[in-house]
């Protein structure tokens, strides 16, 4: 009797243990909120479905999507991630719970990439991104500034315009051109003179390139090649420890020789500033924040004055030279289109009061539609982030029915939602015309994101690119190399170029001699 009062105590333990164990079970059951996503089978112990992700990253999501579904939670290392893949899920997560997701994944490599994560692109929600949103929403990238600023656009579209005409060994033969290096530097020439005044590109007839603008290519090329790299150890700690390809050190020579040299580019402004007035300052991004600077240093300092640059150098360089490249790649394949597009901007010149005989202006793009069609198909085709920057979870929410715990990386494949069948009709087909006459209204895209984190710099990227593809398109005649149809494999990174850089023929067409001959 005394051994069996004994181990009453293990009899109670028992029953708690197995009352637990049953109340867990039945709310497992019964509660669907705590249902997880699905996830993808194969994951690795420590690199969970790291290996899985092929490049380019976007398609290899893609197509663990149309094996899994469109709504997928992935184990990145140490991190989950949710990929989403549907409007339907995309719209739920950026706008039902765009508060929820308004922050950035705290990223290892953000120390060197993004100045400690505090960039606009890379810091999480609170005052510091309050602030920069600020700044570039109703500052640097409003309508007033964009308007001050139009006279640059125009130059440099024309500037590009006259280097491809001076080029052509003979007016009346088509010559070779990549169009790579010519659209890239037309968007340093305009980035540069927005933040600073000044432009790297085309300034000495010899063609020859200053040693400070061969040094702000090699950041922003290496700063592209390290965003869209494979860094394993941001998701791995003890491979970020073991650093076995030298990740972490390529990374901190980055981030010593880009502060060095944005930091001299802000004290060149701020010296040649001094004896300036407050009106010849404000007319660039850097003058302009100097000279807050002095009434308010803790919400305009260098290191922010920096970060910003250092987001215009990333949103507004390849971003804009790799979506010009994919449309007229576009065009070249589809003739016909081509032509439409230039018999718009022919006939609508024509009816002007200032005639056809000139080059195509800011102010016409509204009055094009069918050029602004070619702009939003491009778009749609080939994003410029094909994958949003990455979001992350605050708190726990709720997607397409599944919970989504706190602290959850969120992935939007806006590539597979911009090609997704049961939104586009043959998705796959370039068709200018599905724009028309407000046909894609109430359709889904999303190129510059959504939401509280959407990309400022959208009003910007249109006008640019729709003046750049209209004078290309207006002032020369384009054609394939040897006939054959233009590549249009995607390469891999935090944009979305071409794997294959383009290739075309072109010349001046003849009732655009003279106007491009005064340029």
């Amino acid at each position: 009797m005394a051994a069996e009062l004994s181990d009453l105590p293990y009899y109670f333990a028992g029953l708690l243990l197995l009352s637990l164990f049953l109340r867990r079970l039945l709310s497992l059951v019964g509660n669907k909120k705590l249902l997880l996503p699905p996830t993808v089978p194969g994951g690795l112990p420590f690199l969970g479905h790291l290996h899985l992700c092929k490049k380019p990253m976007h398609l290899s999501l893609a197509n663990l999507a149309a094996l899994h579904g469109p709504v997928l939670l992935l184990r990145f290392g140490s991190r989950p991630a949710l990929l989403v893949s549907s409007s339907v899920a995309a719209d739920e997560c950026l706008t039902t719970n765009d508060l929820i997701f308004a922050n950035r994944p705290k990223l290892p490599s953000g120390k060197y990439l993004s100045y400690h994560n505090s960039t606009l692109g890379s810091s999480s929600y609170g005052p510091h991104w309050r602030n920069l949103r600020r700044l570039a929403t109703l500052e640097l990238l409003s309508p007033h500034r964009l308007r001050t600023s139009l006279t640059a656009r125009a130059d440099e579209a024309r500037a590009m315009a006259r280097h491809l005409f001076q080029a052509c060994a003979e007016v009346d033969k088509a010559s070779k051109v990549e169009l790579r290096p010519i659209l890239f530097q037309f968007s340093m020439n305009l980035v540069m003179r927005e933040i600073a005044g000044k432009r790297y590109y085309g300034e000495d007839k010899a063609g020859t390139v200053s040693a400070e603008a061969k040094r702000f290519q090699a950041v922003v090329e290496e700063r592209l090649a390290l965003g869209g790299a494979s860094n394993i150890g941001d998701f791995v700690p003890l491979l970020r420890w073991l650093d076995l390809k030298g990740m972490k050190r390529r990374m901190m020579r980055f981030h010593t020789n880009r502060d060095e040299l944005l930091q001299e580019l802000v004290d060149e402004v701020r010296n040649k500033n001094s004896n300036e007035n407050p009106e010849e300052m404000n007319r660039t991004m850097i003058g302009y924040l100097l000279s807050s600077q002095k009434t308010d240093p803790e919400h305009y300092s260098d290191q922010i004055i920096k970060a910003l640059v250092t987001s215009l150098l990333s949103a507004g360089t390849d971003s804009t030279s790799d979506t010009i490249e994919w449309a007229i790649s576009l065009l070249l394949n589809h003739p016909n289109a081509m032509k439409k597009t230039r018999d718009e901007i022919d006939a609508y010149l024509e009816g002007t009061e200032k005639g056809k005989n000139r080059l195509l202006e800011e102010s016409d793009l509204p009055n094009l539609p069918y050029l602004n069609c070619v702009v939003s198909e491009t778009l749609r085709m080939y994003p410029a982030g094909p994958l949003l920057i990455p979001h992350e979870s605050s708190g726990e929410c709720f997607v397409a029915g599944f919970r989504v715990p706190p602290g959850t990386m969120l992935l939007v494949n806006v590539y597979s939602i911009h090609r997704d069948p049961s939104i586009w009709e043959a998705p796959e087909e370039f068709a200018p015309e599905r724009f028309e006459e407000g046909k894609a209204e109430g359709k889904w895209m999303m190129p510059f994101g959504m939401g509280r984190r959407k990309c400022p710099g959208e009003g910007l990227a249109m006008k640019v690119v729709g003046l750049v593809l209209g004078i290309l398109i207006q002032g020369f005649e384009w054609d394939r190399v040897g006939g054959e149809k233009v590549d249009m494999s995607e390469g891999s990174g935090l944009t979305l170029p071409k794997a294959v850089p383009l290739q075309a023929m072109y010349r001046p067409r003849p009732s655009m001699i003279g106007p491009l001959s005064q340029l």
